[in-house]
């Protein structure tokens, strides 16, 4: 046997899982083109906050300000917030900003919220004991601040709207119907009400009033719609400064870029397109896919798997390793075996993917809600028993391919377009 070392457990204790394989197997390893860069020191993440893209820095602008609001993502992104936070607050002590007039809020979307030790991951225990902490309510507390040129009626977090200062933090990773998360996503579906953030999802369906919507798909921008939504959104609110960062395959920080957020999150495009971006494995028995910055919605790993399945058939495992099992989305969340709402998340496995093994040391039954048919998935939590079933179908002269960071990686390719 050889063995395949992938990274796991982001918010816990950050540790490989050593995946056995045959020796017989011919191993496709896909890495994305950052996987291994190495991890920004503190003062390079600094130098990049200081000097902001498209505005001044936060001690310059943040002046006079009265209330002041840091905008967060949540558990289901690998942001290391912590690392940010310090210069941030740096940045807003010379402009002259008290503790009493910082908040902090969790841009948790339609997520479920998180607790003090989630925050204390996120932010540190300095920051959490020093300032208050909010979630983002999705069902409450949102204001009405206009409409979209889209139609998208805005409801944002008051606490939010009420501050004269905002500043988001969170990371750029591709995104399925965005391109890339990141930038405005911070305040739309961040801080936004379920019903602004289920009107901003019905641009999905072909055509909204007289604008015709792409559906994006993983690093896709061109002619996006849905993201120019989601930019005038954050334009809307006044969002003043966002940061974001590149991560590596472990989750680290490889990149900062900072300042205006369109103007940043452009400037972050050209970078991240090369970052994430990985090539295709074709034509393959067993695809396995490996979760990781965003395990607890790991389904969005197994999609990438499927156009390197050989079309004559084959098999997908989706290594979903998540201790605090799958996040509550009120959006996009199963909430049931027999019953459904409007956006339920289902990925339908193409013909020639004959079966999807999800492996889960944390079984969470709920998982399989996420894919159809359901017959054609199993969930294991035991590598030997995943490694069992592959082998009886398989044999011994399989060709894998290994994606090691599934769920924040792209092809650009046009392979899956045929895929049914």
């Amino acid at each position: 046997m050889k063995t395949v070392q992938l990274p796991q457990l982001c918010w816990w204790d950050t540790c490989t899982l050593d995946v056995a394989v045959p020796d017989s197997w011919q191993i496709d390893l896909c890495h994305m083109a950052g996987y291994d860069r190495p991890a920004l020191a503190r003062d390079e993440i600094e130098r990049a906050i200081r000097n902001p893209v498209g505005t001044s820095p936060i001690s310059v602008d943040a002046r006079g300000k009265r209330e002041i609001c840091v905008i967060f993502d949540d558990m289901s992104r690998p942001t290391r917030t912590a690392e940010m936070v310090a210069c941030v607050l740096a940045e807003l002590g010379r402009a002259g900003i008290a503790d009493g007039q910082i908040r902090f809020v969790c841009g948790l979307g339609c997520h479920g919220t998180l607790n003090r030790n989630d925050f204390v991951k996120k932010l540190g225990e300095e920051v959490v004991s020093r300032f208050p902490v909010f979630n983002h309510n999705v069902l409450g507390n949102c204001t009405f601040i206009g409409t979209t040129s889209f139609g998208t009626d805005l409801h944002i977090n008051a606490e939010v709207m009420k501050c004269d200062y905002k500043v988001a933090l969170g990371s750029i990773v591709p995104h399925g119907l965005l391109g890339f998360g990141g930038g405005a996503k911070a305040i739309l579906p961040g801080v936004a009400s379920f019903e602004t953030v289920s009107a901003m999802h019905r641009m999905e369906a072909p055509g909204s009033g007289d604008k015709t919507v792409d559906l994006g798909g993983m690093g896709c921008m061109e002619g996006n719609l849905l993201r120019e939504n989601v930019e005038e959104a954050a334009e809307m609110a006044g969002l003043d400064f966002k940061i974001d960062a590149l991560v590596n395959g472990w989750g680290e920080t490889a990149a900062v870029y900072a300042g205006a957020p369109r103007a940043a999150f452009q400037a972050a495009l050209p970078e991240a397109r090369a970052h994430y971006l990985t090539p295709r494995a074709t034509d393959c028995d067993v695809v396995i896919t490996n979760t990781f910055a965003k395990v607890n919605e790991g389904e969005g790993g197994a999609g990438i798997g499927f156009p390197s399945v050989k079309r004559s058939g084959g098999d997908v495992v989706l290594i979903d390793n998540a201790p605090d099992g799958h996040v509550a989305h009120y959006l996009f969340g199963t909430w049931g075996s027999i019953t459904a709402n409007e956006f339920r998340l289902v990925i339908q496995l193409p013909r020639h993917v004959e079966r999807l093994i999800i492996f889960n040391r944390y079984r969470d039954l709920t998982a399989l809600g996420y894919f159809a048919p359901v017959e054609k998935v199993t969930m294991l939590d035991n590598w030997d028993d995943v490694l069992r079933a592959l082998r009886e179908r398989r044999g011994d002269a399989a060709k894998v391919a290994v994606y090691s960071s599934a769920e924040i990686q792209y092809c650009d390719d046009a392979a899956d377009a045929d895929l049914d």
